[in-house]
């Protein structure tokens, strides 16, 4: 933001899209939740983009300044993990008088309304302050904004070079749709994969696209790996990071349990299977966390982000149809034919290890994950 802009919005006064704070207290947890309040409230009020301008006296607009550096991850880690779907926000420190101020961007995504994990509650602003929506809004909102897919977040700062067009033309062809050079960004605008935003006048990336067609989102979203850690081959890295688009994560994650998991006899192809459903569905509005695989002689442990159903006892046809957009794009990408549906993947895990073990599914509703424990191994076959 310049600085012509910024005296802009300091001459006028807070409202649905503007707040001043003095100081921001992200150091303990009631200074985190009001964070998330706040950016929840605006983002869910009308008007285009919203600003919180931090350094500001809010009574008397007095110039206080900053004296610490937030860190735009944290900021978004802390607003992702409390709100869903996540809102698009970015961080922006301006020089002004010889002192610093902080604004978070907070964008105009498609995916309202927002709301709170913690309790539930849908919050808009109603002049300068914080309310809970009402009955209607929410109707209105939700009307408004049919599709309300955590995929279709945009995410800020992306820019289409990231993109991997030869992926998107091989997406398209498969939908029996020609692709070229003039017509590329317009199909890949209609699809979701990239967002118009207007106060910009520029194009951002989505969260689905970073995951689909880009090999290098880990620059966007670094919540999106695979941490591997190896605690039974001494000839084999102690821990692997895989990353890159779903498709190649699958593919790479295939080839290092391959070469951690030397037993001939052990079933691989399961845990195979788990990590490939785990890329597939889990909590990618979580920005705080990754998939995590430990390989011991115990067990084999695979932890994904958000829970699997509502459910903790688990029936797993009855599992939380969440990525359904990443889903219809994996199923046309991939050659390899790799999905049958869900409970079939389970299914087929347990006849996996039918002679092994018993592997476990574990829901965890309070905790918000999902895992899955196969029968360790006792020795490697060197």
């Amino acid at each position: 933001m310049d600085t012509k802009k910024f005296l802009n919005l300091l001459k006028k006064i807070e409202g649905p899209k503007l707040d001043f704070k003095q100081l921001l207290n992200i150091d303990n947890d009631s200074g985190r939740k009001e964070l998330a309040k706040d950016v929840c409230a605006i983002a869910n009020s009308r008007g285009g983009r919203g600003y919180i301008i931090i350094g500001i006296e809010d009574k008397t607009k007095k110039i206080i300044g900053v004296d610490r550096n937030f860190s735009e991850e944290k900021i978004q880690q802390i607003i992702s993990s409390r709100i869903e779907p996540p809102i698009p926000i970015s961080l922006e420190t301006l020089k002004y008088k010889g002192k610093n101020i902080v604004i978070i961007n907070i964008y105009d995504g498609p995916q309202k309304p927002y709301q709170m994990r913690e309790n539930g509650a849908f919050y808009t602003r109603r002049g300068s302050t914080n309310d809970t929506m009402r009955k209607q809004e929410i109707i209105s909102a939700l009307q408004q904004n049919l599709n309300v897919n955590t995929e279709l977040c945009p995410i800020p700062h992306s820019k289409l070079n990231c993109i991997d067009n030869s992926i998107v033309d091989k997406y398209f062809l498969s939908q029996g749709i020609k692709v070229n050079d003039e017509n590329r960004l317009e199909l890949m605008e209609d699809a979701s994969i990239v967002y118009m935003d207007k106060d910009l006048g520029k194009y951002m990336v989505t969260l689905g696209g970073l995951l689909i067609f880009s090999n290098i989102n880990n620059v966007y979203i670094p919540h999106n790996m695979i941490k591997m850690v190896n605690k039974i081959n001494k000839n084999f890295k102690k821990v692997s990071i895989i990353q890159g688009n779903l498709l190649a994560i699958m593919d790479k994650a295939e080839e290092v349990i391959k070469n951690i998991i030397t037993v001939k006899s052990y079933p691989i192809e399961g845990i195979i299977e788990g990590i490939r459903n785990v890329v597939m569905y889990r909590d990618y509005s979580d920005f705080s966390r990754e998939i995590e695989v430990i390989v011991s002689y115990n067990s084999i442990l695979i932890t994904s982000p958000g829970m699997l159903s509502n459910r903790e006892n688990t029936n797993y046809y009855n599992y939380a149809r969440r990525n359904m957009w990443i889903y219809e794009k994996i199923i046309s990408l991939d050659s390899k034919k790799r999905f049958t549906g869900i409970a079939a993947s389970f299914s087929r895990i347990q006849k996996l290890f039918k002679n092994v073990g018993r592997v476990k599914f574990i829901n965890s509703i309070k905790n918000d994950y999902f895992k899955i424990i196969f029968p360790g191994i006792n020795r490697l076959d060197n």
